[in-house]
């Protein structure tokens, strides 16, 4: 099936469509852009060169893919968003490309949602099924792996990682390491428990749950250091897969983890 392109849009010759794409009114497809099959361009859409959509994404009135980082590091060195299938990008999202301090590469996952007016910065990756909703502000170098959700309003401190299955309640302030598997709410993103709902969504068991909440009891609850309660936690709770990534997350961290 071939592709609809409405006459008031401006596709550079040099971009890359794939089948059954549509661009919609004014919007701008520049060079070096690779977009999938069955792509839903909207109106006043800016994808910049650099820019590779997967298929079947969506990508709303105003928003912007692929523009210059807003980093004063930024030489003009060539980078990139990669944008994996079936994401939807909403009205006035904003998504910077990569630099030479992070690899040259902005991702964002597959069948992922960021809401109106989400902003991802310069070289940050996000994983698959990530929802960021109405607002979320995200600096440079932040990672979010599969699964998370972030409520409205959210900011993001550069070079924070947020653990997969966790979500952020909205108006957060997030600036150290979130770990997976949890809810934090709040300004300070303080720890309120498993994110047991979500879990529970996802296929998670009533035992998989139950062995998290005691890997965070420890951690959270207790009055013990973290060195401390790492070492109860390997001495006292039978190792699973959920466990170890949780450990192997902590290990990991570099901003440190928020309170509880």
């Amino acid at each position: 099936m071939g592709n609809r392109i409405h006459p008031t849009a401006i596709v550079d010759p040099a971009a890359r469509l794939g089948d059954d794409v549509e661009v919609g009114p004014y919007s701008i497809i520049e060079a070096d852009v690779h977009i999938g099959d069955r792509c839903r361009i909207a109106s006043q859409v800016l994808i910049a060169g650099g820019a590779r959509l997967g298929s079947e994404c969506q990508v709303f009135k105003g928003a912007v893919v692929g523009n210059l980082p807003q980093d004063l590091k930024y030489e003009g060195e060539d980078s990139e968003v990669v944008v994996g299938d079936r994401t939807v990008l909403r009205e006035y999202c904003t998504i910077s490309r990569g630099t030479g301090h992070g690899g040259l590469k902005t991702r964002v996952g597959s069948d992922c949602m960021l809401m109106a007016y989400a902003h991802v910065a310069h070289d940050c990756i996000l994983g698959d099924h990530v929802i960021l909703a109405n607002g979320v502000q995200m600096a440079g170098h932040v990672e979010i792996e599969d699964y998370v959700s972030v409520s409205g309003l959210t900011v993001i401190h550069q070079f924070v990682r947020i653990g997969r299955y966790a979500y952020i309640g909205g108006l957060s302030r997030i600036s150290h390491d979130v770990p997976p598997y949890i809810l934090t709410l709040g300004e300070s993103a303080a720890y309120r428990g498993p994110n047991a709902v979500g879990l529970r969504r996802w296929g998670f068991t009533s035992k998989q749950v139950s062995t998290i909440k005691r890997v965070y009891r420890y951690i959270y609850r207790s009055n013990l250091n973290l060195t401390q309660a790492l070492e109860a936690i390997n001495s006292e709770i039978e190792p699973t897969e959920e466990m170890r990534i949780i450990l192997e997350f902590i290990e990991r961290s570099k901003r440190g983890l928020g309170r509880g």
